[in-house]
């Protein structure tokens, strides 16, 4: 996929005056109408042209942050933890009475952490046939997150480039202290190490069954593992990719006579190789140690392949800064906008409006209402197009998505607060 043209420095300030959605954002942040500290007390950073860097900035609405943003026009910005104090307020505040105090959980997946076993792209590069990577990962943790923790309040938000956040804005996620979020990304990661160590799943010793929750998920991964690793991205295609599999195989006689089998006949497809693992799997007979012991190590492969490559630092940290949703990827002019995890099979990163795209919208549809007008728009108009600009551009169901997620949690409050015991006499 190659990259469209970067906005310039006006283009952004349209989109930031006319189609931001701070509104939403704020909401989203708040859990409600009336600001409380879960936005007051947030931290707001600023990347600004040239690599300038502000942090530690606060609001008290959502039109304050407009304004800021709009003065400082941002290449983007970040959102961070809710601290004790207000951020803008910090050089006034002892720094032992300054910390984060709440958090959404928050995840990152990029593609660049599957360059060691995509074959389509490579480095900042991104195509719908690798972004199923990405869509696996996606499909995975958002269930296991679900089911095993019991979180509800889940967004995805695409990075605008190559690869995709998520923010869990549950009351107990929020308030995880950082030994807590490590507990729980340790609990998720599978995947370890790093280019020079060739095993990287290691969640049980030798033959032993897999972990219930990561049993699980084997039977989806085996079939994604046969159509994109197998079929579509034919990993074990090249000297290298099957020289990488064999690395896996604790059996040194069996990879020695895949390895003979594969010099001899180097054109076999991957499918092809990975039967002949099989079958050599089944010659070392069924109840032996060695059937065991391989069959585990074909699982292990399966994982290695296919499950969610988390960057777990991202998760650990309270103070972490992550990029807010809606911002615009600096390279690509893409908008960072919400992703439907029951949907993300159908998610093209192509497809992701731009913000060229999105001011060529509105001025078509500003267009398109003075001719149906007969005429220029008049004042009353022209704030009526204002105030819903987004609406009428391909933004809409992106923010909408938003909207949607920031009313469940506005709901969740509301209903805490209902069911909350009356303390008064």
């Amino acid at each position: 996929m190659s990259d469209p043209k970067t906005p310039d420095a006006e283009e952004m300030l349209a989109f930031y005056r006319r189609l931001y959605p701070f509104k939403s954002i704020y909401h989203w942040l708040n859990h409600g109408h009336t600001p409380t500290r879960l936005f007051t007390h947030r931290e707001f950073a600023f990347t600004l042209p040239g690599d300038v860097y502000l942090r530690y900035n606060s609001f008290t609405n959502a039109e304050e942050l407009k304004q800021q943003v709009c003065k400082l026009n941002p290449t983007r910005f970040e959102i961070g933890p809710v601290y004790t104090a207000k951020p803008k307020d910090k050089k006034t505040v002892r720094p032992a009475a300054f910390k984060p105090v709440l958090r959404e959980l928050v995840f990152d997946i990029d593609m660049t952490d599957y360059d060691s076993i995509r074959t389509c792209c490579s480095d900042a590069s991104i195509c719908s046939r690798c972004w199923v990577f990405i869509a696996v990962a996606v499909r995975v943790l958002d269930e296991a997150i679900r089911n095993q923790f019991g979180y509800k309040h889940l967004l995805w938000v695409y990075s605008g480039r190559r690869g995709i956040h998520l923010w869990i804005s549950d009351k107990e996620a929020m308030g995880l202290t950082d030994d807590q979020r490590k507990a729980v990304v340790g609990w998720l990661t599978v995947i370890v190490g790093g280019k020079e160590m060739h095993k990287k799943v290691n969640v049980r010793t030798g033959s032993k069954p897999l972990p219930p929750s990561i049993q699980m998920a084997l039977g989806p991964l085996a079939e994604t593992f046969q159509d994109l690793i197998l079929e579509d991205q034919e990993c074990f295609a090249s000297k290298e990719g099957w020289e990488t599999l064999l690395h896996l195989i604790p059996d040194k006689n069996v990879a020695g006579k895949l390895r003979e089998i594969w010099k001899e006949d180097p054109e076999r497809s991957s499918a092809d190789k990975w039967n002949d693992f099989k079958k050599q799997v089944k010659a070392t007979g069924k109840g032996t140690p060695t059937y065991a012991l391989l069959s585990a190590a074909m699982e292990d492969i399966i994982l290695q392949y296919t499950y969610p490559r988390l960057d777990a630092e991202v998760s650990k940290h309270r103070n972490h800064l992550l990029k807010a949703p809606f911002c615009v990827h600096p390279k690509t002019g893409r908008v960072c906008v919400p992703v439907d995890p029951t949907r993300i099979e159908q998610f093209n990163p192509e497809t992701v409006p731009t913000v060229m795209q999105l001011l060529k919208e509105l001025d078509e549809a500003s267009q398109n209402k003075m001719d149906t007008d007969g005429g220029e728009a008049g004042e009353g108009d022209a704030e009526n197009l204002k105030e819903k600009d987004w609406e009428k551009t391909s933004l809409k169901p992106y923010i909408e998505m938003l909207d949607k997620h920031a009313a469940a949690l506005m709901d969740e409050v509301r209903k805490s607060m209902r069911n909350a015991p009356d303390l008064t006499w």
